[in-house]
């Protein structure tokens, strides 16, 4: 299987290109919160994101596996990306799950997530016609998807959901595409991490940007912006056919951010909350994990400890979560993890159908559990 040269695929929005991301540190796959009718409730969205932003988190995932993506068309996908990036702080990673079936469905959405001024988009494999999808199948799939994208591609490997692991050696090779920046992990095997990270080692580095402190600058800090005085209608006003008057836009103001380098190579997280200690030692340069979604402290704690060196500390963090997210994730599955968040003082809501609400049994069980892990 051979390997495109570096710039031999050019993405069909140039403009838009971008493979400059550091995706360092903890990742929240955020809720989509619901009316009781089904509804979307962007308002909610809205009030988490600006919560998220607030917090020590790196950045967040939207429609991800804990955002019902799955469960939502297209026109919905659009207007809840459109409503989660208007709350978010620029300094905040945006990531935007966009995986679809097909190469085209996939390609729109990622050009939707460019124009709502995300970060990467991540993918997912195809699945239905998992007894056709082979290596190569695969191969061409995520080159496909990532010579169009204007936006860069986080792999997706999620086998607990997807009816196909993507193969160690398949992530080598895609490593070197110049728009495949990283993957997600999800098979919860710090083997798996460890191994990722030693085949990838040999893909071309980037030199990305980064702040004075050497955390990660985002599109959206760079990009001319109005006056913070300027209202906007939310995609929430709009679903709701709410008529709401703002001002004339303000003159475009430029964020003057100054800004350092570093060079960074293909960027392995985790996406299990049981062993971020463990993978951030076999090479992970963080973790996307549902845990965060509703208890992002706790999460955090566990990766300052591990970047101050104090293993001893980080370990115990560790471990401080590990009854929690075992039953909470990994147990009682998006019912379990929305419930927190509403334990937790975000807004998860029921899930939506066919999934079904936590008994009340399953809500004191999640209440006792996170007895030690507020946020």
């Amino acid at each position: 299987m051979g390997i495109p040269e570096k710039g031999s695929a050019r993405p069909l929005y140039a403009g838009f290109y971008n493979e400059k991301m550091l995706m360092e540190g903890i990742f929240a796959p955020v809720t989509t919160p619901f009316y009781p009718d089904e509804r979307i409730y962007f308002r909610k969205i809205e009030a988490n994101m600006a919560r998220y932003s607030r917090s020590l988190l790196a950045g967040m995932v939207v429609l991800g596996s804990t955002g019902e993506a799955v469960l939502l068309d297209d026109a919905e996908t659009r207007d809840v990306l459109r409503s989660a990036a208007e709350a978010t702080s620029p300094e905040k990673v945006l990531i935007a799950g966009v995986g679809r079936e097909s190469v085209k469905a996939t390609v729109e959405l990622a050009e939707a997530a460019a124009q709502f001024q995300y970060d990467a988009v991540l993918v997912r494999p195809p699945s239905y016609y998992a007894g056709q999808i082979t290596a190569a199948a695969v191969l061409h799939y995520f080159r496909s998807v990532a010579d169009r994208s204007p936006l860069p591609v986080v792999l997706y490997n999620i086998p607990k959901f997807v009816p196909y692991q993507i193969p160690v050696e398949v992530i080598a090779e895609l490593a070197h595409h110049p728009n495949i920046i990283g993957v997600k992990d999800s098979s919860g095997s710090v083997e798996r991490i460890r191994e990722t990270v030693a085949v990838t080692q040999n893909a071309p580095r980037r030199t990305v940007p980064v702040t004075q402190v050497f955390e990660a600058v985002t599109g959206r800090m760079l990009a001319p912006r109005t006056d913070a005085s300027t209202s906007f209608v939310s995609a929430g006003d709009l679903a709701g056919g709410v008529a709401v008057a703002t001002a004339p836009p303000a003159a475009p103001v430029k964020t003057r951010e100054r800004t350092r380098t570093r060079e960074v190579g293909f960027q392995v997280l985790t996406g299990s909350e049981r062993s971020i200690f463990a993978s951030l030692g076999a090479g992970a340069s963080g973790a996307i994990v549902a845990f965060a979604a509703f208890a992002p402290q706790a999460c955090q704690e566990i990766y300052i400890a591990w970047k101050d060196h104090d293993l001893g500390l980080a370990e115990e963090k560790q471990q401080r979560i590990l009854a929690a997210g075992s039953r909470i994730v990994g147990g009682l599955g998006l019912a379990g993890i929305k419930y927190a968040c509403d334990f937790n003082g975000y807004y998860g809501g029921h899930p939506r159908a066919p999934l079904l609400p936590l008994a009340a049994e399953e809500k004191a069980e999640v209440e006792c559990l996170l007895g030690e892990v507020r946020n």
